[in-house]
């Protein structure tokens, strides 16, 4: 019995987690989750393409099911569960998913909607002509062998890569600390970039980007990324893309139309993206839409039904953007392994220098493996033509000798490579033995010798002869249909402001504010005001026609003023709510002016104690429910009134019945401030004020009549005077109606 059977030896535990857990981790990051710079492939898509490759399934062949696939892959080299394996086939081939497929599927190999695939018993599955890019020189030395987990066959470290896969297909991997994410790029401009930067190596980010300006996503879309946020992400290898949906109007009967969306981001399920709609309009989190439908067969067709015409179709679909997965933002984050299987976070430069030098790798190793078969070849020929020269002394020979291959090599200077091909020559290959097409095939294999010579000894033939080798690239997978962008490169977009008016139907509203403060709206316009009903001892004080859309103004005798939305108002035939609950007003303070302003109007404020100035409409607008101080008061001083400035004159009145007029150029411009004074009155305080035009006159209300006075010669004098009294007939509440 052995001396260390049941022998236990100590250690601490947390050096022995330490020690398993970082054995872990470093498997994770290089045998799972991280993709090899050179080949753009995780060990176990490397392993089902060359697996694959081992079974013939090349692109001209048939066919072959997918579980013999699986099968030859978790038997042979990757020794793990045959659903993860063939979870990793089926991602390969789907269309919607691989913006260039490595395998070709047939069968069921699920949908965008997020449908599974069929069993690996129902599909079949062979190699594209990608992959077959990816695999061309394997047979020729290009690339190291290891010993599989088993040691019973062996396997590429990496492909030879022909095609840029890192880049086209992209990758995304969650490895222990560290993860991946690169998105899909179009094949043909990624070769444009590398040819570029093989012609300049020291070419900047901006220069490969000119060539190569962002990712290609399978599912199309509109890429609205900022230029400069993509070159800053590009030369770090850390930052993203904003992606929306591609959508246009589609117009119906009698002025109706629909927003139809044809693609949709990049790993968005369609049938998951319109659940989340449907959720949110339940919601009612989406009040610009009216339904949402899915009318795809093969392609993308989603309808979605503005609620009502009036919606302006950009606002509907920015507010779709903000809130559900019809715009989305895939990160990119390239973290890879190198060329010494270090995972580190390369720029787009070192992505493409990497594949570069791997390329030029696997062109020196393939070009030498190709000059030692040419120099084995013509080591016999050479051998065959001494044959040919010695053909009776060569038969001879074998037929007399019990061991004829040292007398051969002994009478004619023979290699023992030459020796065995002769003695391994069929008798039928006699007749072929014909002195001209030897020396030609040796002269043709010569000439192949001396350019692979200088190709290996030429660093400069070596990168001509990648670019060359990059441009049958481009023009074989950057052409035709697979080729063709589509993600559209769109420019930001400009910021739409989303106000709560834009979730409103708009609709013809009356506002009415009673005597004792209590607002409300009713629909339509009010033919007779004095059928209005309010509380017992309460009065109309004013009625404003406007939209529901509408943003009022309120002006109070604390001299701020509170903007109030139509749409917020209570509806209906009932009193309505107390005005101090719309707007932040004390109980001492009551309402001046409610009205709808008007863009690029003035206004006219003034207090009672007859200072004032001229405000524009968008400085009375307040977001805050406290409003804004526009008018600045002495203490003890009330604001008195806000009127629009429309004209050219100014007419004010006072409560000692002094009326001046004087030119509006006199009233100073303001924000806000205490303003200037605009009549002087000893014993009395300002009671009104209008801005008309001169030419038209001054008006005023006499009951139900009004009267214009056009001569006012009589009251024109200088802005701060006090003015005289007024003409006959003027009202004697001292206001102008």
């Amino acid at each position: 019995m052995p001396d260390d059977v049941g022998h236990i030896e100590p250690a601490p535990l947390a050096e022995a987690l330490s020690e398993r857990y970082l054995a872990y981790a470093l498997s994770t990051i290089m045998s799972r989750s991280l993709p090899d710079v050179r080949d753009g492939l995780k060990p176990v898509h490397r392993r089902l393409i060359y697996a694959m490759h081992l079974l013939r399934l090349d692109p001209a062949s048939g066919f072959k099911k997918c579980a013999r696939v699986v099968g030859d892959v978790i038997g042979k080299f990757h020794p793990h569960g045959d659903a993860s394996v063939y979870e990793a086939l089926v991602r390969l081939a789907q269309e919607f998913a691989a913006r260039y497929p490595l395998v070709e599927g047939q069968g069921n190999f699920g949908n965008i909607d997020g449908d599974n695939p069929a069993a690996m018993r129902y599909t079949e599955a062979r190699l594209t002509a990608v992959a077959q890019a990816l695999l061309a020189g394997i047979d020729e030395d290009a690339v190291d062998f290891r010993p599989t987990y088993d040691g019973e066959e062996s396997e590429p470290l990496v492909l030879p890569g022909a095609f840029p896969n890192l880049l086209a297909n992209g990758a995304a991997g969650i490895a222990v600390g560290m993860a991946t994410s690169i998105p899909p790029h179009n094949a043909g401009e990624v070769c444009a970039a590398a040819i570029h930067l093989i012609r300049h190596p020291e070419a900047p980010v901006a220069d490969l980007l000119a060539h190569m300006p962002g990712p290609d996503f399978p599912t199309g879309g509109v890429m609205v990324e900022d230029a400069d946020a993509r070159r800053v992400a590009y030369e770090t290898g850390r930052g993203g893309f904003r992606v929306r949906a591609k959508w246009a109007v589609e117009p119906g009967k009698h002025g109706a139309w629909r927003i139809v969306v044809t693609e949709i981001p990049y790993q968005v399920q369609k049938s998951r993206l319109i659940e989340q709609i449907a959720a949110l309009l339940e919601e009612r989190k989406l009040p610009l839409l009216g339904d949402v439908r899915d009318e795809s067969a093969e392609d993308i067709r989603l309808v979605l039904e503005p609620k009502t015409r009036g919606v302006e179709p950009d606002v509907l679909m920015e507010t779709l953007f903000r809130a559900t997965a019809l715009e989305s933002r895939f990160p990119l984050n390239m973290n890879v392994l190198d060329a010494t299987r270090t995972p580190r976070v390369m720029s787009l430069r070192d992505v493409l220098g990497e594949w570069l030098a791997h390329r030029q790798e696997v062109l020196l190793r393939r070009s030498r493996h190709r000059l030692a078969a040419i120099e084995r070849r013509m080591e016999v020929l050479a051998g065959y033509l001494i044959v040919y020269l010695n053909l009776d002394e060569v038969i001879r020979i074998i037929r007399e000798e019990d061991h004829p291959k040292p007398p051969l090599m002994q009478r004619f200077d023979l290699t023992d490579t030459q020796a065995e091909a002769i003695l391994n020559m069929r008798l039928r290959s006699l007749r072929k033995l014909e002195e001209m097409e030897l020396r030609k095939e040796h002269t043709a294999l010569g000439r192949g010798a001396k350019g692979l010579r200088a190709l290996l000894a030429d660093p400069k033939l070596q990168r001509e002869r990648i670019a060359t080798e990059l441009e049958e690239t481009r023009t074989k997978f950057g052409s035709g249909p697979l080729g063709a962008r589509r993600t559209a490169l769109g420019a930001p977009p400009p910021a739409i402001d989303i106000g709560t008016e834009a979730f409103v139907e708009r609709e013809a509203i009356t506002v009415i504010l009673s005597d004792k403060g209590w607002i409300r709206a009713l629909k339509g316009s009010v033919a007779d005001p004095a059928e209005l009903r309010f509380k017992e001892g309460d009065k109309l004080k004013l009625l404003v026609p406007c939209q529901t859309t509408d943003r009022l103004v309120l002006f109070a005798t604390n001299g701020r003023a509170y903007t109030l939305k139509a749409a917020d108002l209570p509806r209906g035939r009932g009193d309505g709510q107390a005005v101090r609950l719309a707007a932040d007003l004390s109980n001492e303070d009551d309402v001046v002016a409610l009205f709808v302003p008007v863009e690029g109007t003035r206004y006219l404020v003034a207090s009672a104690g007859g200072r004032g100035f001229l405000v524009p409409a968008a400085d009375l607008l307040a977001e805050k429910r406290t409003g804004k101080q526009v008018l600045h008061l002495r203490p003890g001083e009330e604001a008195a009134l806000c009127v629009p400035a429309d004209g050219d004159m100014v007419a004010v009145v006072s409560s000692a019945r002094k009326l001046l007029v004087f030119p509006l150029e006199q009233v100073p411009e303001m924000a806000r401030g205490a303003g200037v004074i605009l009549q002087r009155a000893k014993d009395g305080t300002l009671l009104d004020a209008r801005v008309f035009a001169r030419a038209e006159g001054l008006t005023w209300r006499l009951g139900e009549k009004t009267r214009t006075e056009t001569d006012i010669r009589p009251w024109l004098g200088e802005r701060g005077q006090s003015g005289r009294a007024p003409p006959s007939g003027f009202p004697r509440s001292g206001r102008l109606g």
